[in-house]
């Protein structure tokens, strides 16, 4: 379901990682384990196909993301991705109606209204429906973000430090809610954490671990 290999990227004047090659059967889960500055994000959007490589290559539910082009790449993602990134970069402009609709656009299809249903249901979020981002609290907009995530059925859901600020009953809540749409897509869920509570919720999750010299891999099958 998901794989790398000689997985390379530097930023302009900014750090440059390697990254040890991994391997994720379909349907499981993957903790990317990390201490601040180790390149969890930047992993993260490497698989998800927000950034290029600059070496190596990714393969996510069968597509090798090198034979895509931007446009190509930015339709894939959006029909077989779902990504809850720790800033949501929800359009104030925009109900939340409208802002989860626009998913259906970036992957150019139609609106599918009983998709956007079934996902507000799930999440417990259709009364928000139109209201817009500013007036949600953390926990609305998280649960907004969650369903816009999911309304592709996608294959692959990773989640970038969905926790962190987070309370002990709010974190546990924020897993099963995570845990349960990846069972209803039946999508491998992959979470970039350094939350220590994560590991110890789930202590059947392979995890992958980066150093601060990018170099190294725990209970992963290469």
């Amino acid at each position: 379901m998901i794989s790398t290999h000689g997985l390379q990227y530097a930023y302009p004047d900014g750090p440059a990682f390697t990254f040890s090659d991994v391997s994720v059967p379909s349907g499981a889960t993957l903790l990317v384990r990390g201490k601040s500055g180790a390149g969890k994000s930047t992993w993260l959007s490497l698989l998800a196909g927000l950034r290029t490589p600059d070496e190596g290559e990714i393969t996510v539910a069968g597509q090798v993301l090198g034979e895509l082009s931007g446009p190509a790449r930015d339709r894939w993602r959006a029909s077989n991705v779902g990504f809850l990134p720790q800033k949501l970069h929800l359009s104030d402009a925009l109900t939340v109606r409208r802002n989860l609709e626009l998913v259906f656009y970036a992957a150019g299809v139609p609106v599918n209204a009983k998709a956007l249903r079934h996902a507000v249901d799930l999440l417990g979020v259709a009364h928000l429906a139109g209201r817009r981002p500013s007036q949600l609290s953390g926990g609305e907009a998280q649960r907004v973000g969650l369903a816009r995530s999911i309304l592709m059925q996608p294959k692959v859901i990773f989640a970038d430090e969905p926790t962190a600020s987070l309370d002990d009953d709010a974190a546990t809540a924020g897993l099963r809610l995570l845990q349960g749409c990846a069972a209803e897509c039946e999508a491998t869920l992959v979470i970039a954490t350094h939350d220590r509570r994560l590991r110890e919720a789930m202590p059947g999750a392979l995890v992958y671990y980066l150093s601060t010299a990018m170099a190294d891999r725990q209970d992963v099958p290469a």
